[in-house]
């Protein structure tokens, strides 16, 4: 068996999430000696190969001049579009087929096809050994290169349907089928003709056919994905022998974090709470000041990572913040989480022991969101319609559950104890190993 270094190409979503999780897996094989490139989205330029990352990038649509002396956000690729769509947010997740997901596919999609010359070009430039994809869209040239696929979902792992189970997006509950069906009819209509469209392209493009409405291949070799075995679904949905879970996928390369002293003295009765509604959900300022309003009447101290416009964002003396946290070494030292539902979040949080208030914005947040409320795991709440009141109580609630709160410790161990980094970095690394030694 060959012990040469493997070559890794990842090829993240250009959402932090997606990108975060790569970077963790990444820094595991880049630490055992691998080579590890990342084909990601053009505006991560300079942001990666700081963390020993080869940057080798793709536009998703044509470039634009930057104006000079202004630095590209990293994701501005998502951010901008998810700003510009912030009002769908309001909708129930069954009218938001059509007014936010079938068009955020679309834009998945004229991404992956713009991009595809860029993509054959780098995998010819890298030759990798191994091609691990988090995404939820195909990317033809990743799955007809001359080297093993690896899919990640690191999404809600609904996005892995069945007929058992809640459909994927809905945030309905498991234990009430009565909207199953009428969800699952509106996302046939509604997504049907560019399904069609586009699984036309990738067999064009010499891939194989998708799986009916899907948009993404998976993996005939090994698909990761991240979820505690305490939260996950296998017991309606059960999955083959290529899926392999990471029980949480925590990245080691966030720096080191402090506690103000602002939110370090607090009165008794006073718990430290983490607010974050990730790089995206952030950028609905509206959303983020009413929340700040609402919890600075409370008696407790917050660490708000602001998200991308922070400078529009002020902060009542109980909260201190930043326009970026690093979050996995910000969560251990808090009592309880305030979440969009974000799948990092989401796992991260279960990683070391938090409850959560989850406020679902979009995609598998609403999943997430019912999943931790009726495991007891957390409280979702309406976004947008929220009151004072509701929010007041699940707070004591939540914060006064000491059986919880112990029965959350217990099950962190075990999830940490399980070491879903290493494991994932595990299967990429026997995946590329198998093919080098073809070789």
């Amino acid at each position: 068996m060959s012990d040469r270094p493997l070559t890794v190409l990842f090829m993240p979503e250009s959402a932090y999430g997606p990108t975060n999780q790569c970077v963790g897996l990444g820094n595991i094989l880049l630490q055992r000696g691998h080579r590890v490139v990342f084909a990601a989205e053009a505006s991560w330029d300079g942001k990666l190969a700081p963390l020993g990352f080869e940057e080798d990038l793709v536009n998703l649509a044509p470039p634009e001049e930057p104006e000079p002396g202004v630095e590209v956000d990293a994701g501005a690729f998502w951010k901008d579009f998810i700003r510009e769509t912030a009002p769908e947010f309001r909708k129930p997740t069954i009218d938001q087929l059509t007014t936010f997901m079938q068009p955020t596919w679309q834009a998945l999609i004229d991404g992956a096809i713009y991009c595809e010359p860029q993509l054959r070009d780098i995998i010819a430039r890298v030759k990798p050994d191994v091609i691990v994809e988090d995404n939820v869209v195909a990317f033809p040239a990743l799955v007809t290169a001359d080297a093993p696929y690896v899919r990640i979902v690191s999404c809600n792992p609904l996005e892995v349907k069945g007929p058992d189970v809640a459909p994927a997006y809905s945030g309905l509950p498991a234990d009430d089928r009565s909207q199953w069906d009428a969800f699952r009819a509106e996302y046939d209509r509604s997504h049907r003709p560019m399904w069609e469209a586009f699984n036309a392209w990738v067999m064009e493009q010499g891939a194989p056919a998708l799986g009916d409405l899907e948009f993404i291949h998976t993996s005939d070799i090994a698909n990761l994905y991240v979820f505690p075995a305490e939260a996950d679904y296998l017991d309606r949905r059960p999955l083959d022998a290529t899926w392999h879970r990471m029980d949480s996928s925590v990245r080691e390369t966030d720096g080191d974090f402090e506690l103000p002293a602002e939110v370090v003295d607090r009165p008794e009765g006073s718990a430290l709470i983490y607010l974050s509604l990730g790089s995206l959900g952030g950028a609905d300022v509206d959303l983020m000041r009413r929340l700040i309003d609402v919890l600075k009447d409370t008696p407790h101290r917050y660490i708000v990572s602001k998200g991308p416009q922070a400078d529009l964002i002020e902060l009542p003396p109980n909260m201190v913040g930043a326009e970026f946290l690093p979050q996995t070494k910000v969560i251990p030292l808090v009592d309880l989480v305030i979440t969009h539902g974000g799948n990092n979040t989401t796992t991260e949080a279960l990683h070391a022991g938090k409850p959560m208030i989850l406020l679902p914005l979009f995609w598998d947040q609403y999943d997430n969101a019912q999943r931790m409320d009726e495991l007891g795991f957390g409280v979702r709440l309406q976004t947008y319609a929220f009151t004072n009141e509701e929010m007041a109580a699940a707070l004591d609630r939540i914060l006064s559950d000491s059986e919880l709160t112990e029965r959350l410790a217990r099950q962190a161990e075990a999830i940490r104890a399980r070491d879903g980094l290493r494991h994932g970095a595990d299967i990429i690394e026997q995946v590329g190993r198998a093919h080098a030694d073809k070789d």
